[in-house]
C-alpha cells in the first residue's frame, strides 16, 4: 500500500491503467476533479470523500493527463476522449448509472457526459463549471498557464481561495511537487497552449443539448468566485429545466474545501432526495 494518499487503486480503462478512489457503500456517486496544476482526484475531493461515503459508494478517479493515471504516448487531450475515459471508467468498474459531481474543468466534463450519454447518469451536480460560453479571466489563464515554482503555485492558489489562511507554505510546496513529477508538466502544457480562451470554447456543450438535460441538476458556485465566473452558473440554472442553484458568500473557487460541511449535506440530501 503505498504511502501517499493520492494514489489508490489502478484499473484497466481502454488501453491505459486509471488511478482511482472508492470508499464506501451503496448508490454510486462519482467525483470529477477540477484542472489546477499538479491537481489529483485526492487532492481536489479529500475532504468529501470521506463524508460522502458515509451514504454512497464513492469514485473519484484521476482523469487521463492527471495525476497518477498512465499518460498514453500521442493522447488527444480533448472533451471527447475525456467523455470516452469517463465511460471506459465506468464500464471498467461496471457502473451502468452513477449520481455526478464535476468541479471546474470536471463540471465540462460532467455536462458533457450527460449531455451526450444521458442514460448514465441519474442526478448531476456542476460546481463552479465551466461548459458554458465565458471571457477567460485572467486568472484561468494564470492557472492554465502556470510554470513552476513554489512562487507562481503558492500565487495561483491565492486566486482560489477567499480565505487565505486556509493556505501555507508547506500547501504550495506539496502541489508544487506535485506538479513536477515526471511527465505531469509536459501533459500539462499540451492540454492547454497560449492563447487559452480557445480551451473554453472547446469545453463548451451546444446549448441545445444542454436544454435538453432532463436530470436533476444542481449548480453550486462561490460569489467570490475569482477563476470561473458565477455567470457560468447562472447561465447553467437558465438552461436546465430541472435545475436549482446554491450560491455561498465568502467563497471562492474551492467550495468543497471552503464550505465543506455545508457543500456535502447539500450534495448528500439532493443524491438522496427521490426522483419526481
Amino acid at each position: 500500500m503505498s504511502e501517499n494518499p493520492e494514489i489508490g487503486k489502478r484499473i484497466r480503462t481502454g488501453t491505459f491503467e486509471t488511478n482511482y478512489h472508492d470508499q464506501g457503500e451503496g448508490s454510486p456517486v462519482m467525483l470529477i476533479h477540477g484542472s489546477g496544476p499538479g491537481v489529483t482526484a485526492w487532492a481536489n475531493w479529500r475532504l468529501v470523500i470521506p463524508k460522502l461515503a458515509e451514504h454512497f459508494r464513492v469514485v473519484a478517479p484521476d482523469m487521463v493527463g492527471f495525476g497518477y493515471t498512465e499518460r498514453p504516448e500521442g493522447w488527444d487531450y480533448n472533451m471527447d476522449s475525456w467523455v470516452r475515459h469517463a465511460l471506459d471508467f465506468m464500464d471498467a468498474l461496471e457502473l451502468p448509472q452513477v449520481d455526478l459531481v464535476g468541479n471546474s474543468y470536471g463540471g465540462a466534463l460532467a455536462l458533457a457526459l450527460t449531455a451526450r450519454h444521458p442514460e448514465r447518469v441519474r442526478r448531476l451536480i456542476l460546481m463552479g463549471s465551466v461548459g458554458v460560453p465565458f471571457q477567460i479571466t485572467p486568472e484561468l489563464d494564470a492557472v492554465w498557464g502556470y510554470t513552476p515554482s513554489v512562487e507562481n503555485m503558492g500565487e495561483m492558489m491565492r486566486t482560489f481561495a477567499y480565505d487565505t489562511s486556509l493556505l501555507s507554505e508547506e500547501l504550495a510546496r506539496m502541489r508544487y511537487e506535485a506538479s513536477i513529477r515526471p511527465g505531469v508538466q509536459e501533459a500539462y502544457a499540451a492540454m492547454f497552449p497560449a492563447p487559452r480562451q480557445r480551451w473554453v470554447d472547446a469545453m463548451v456543450t451546444p446549448e441545445e443539448q444542454i436544454r435538453a438535460i432532463r436530470q436533476h441538476t444542481l449548480m453550486v458556485h462561490g460569489r467570490d468566485d475569482r477563476v470561473i465566473p458565477l455567470e457560468t452558473s447562472l447561465k447553467l440554472h437558465q438552461l436546465i429545466e430541472r435545475s436549482q442553484l446554491h450560491v455561498f458568500g465568502q467563497c471562492g473557487h474551492w467550495t468543497q474545501i471552503e464550505h465543506n460541511a455545508r457543500f456535502c449535506k447539500l450534495a448528500t440530501d439532493f443524491f438522496l432526495e427521490r426522483d419526481a
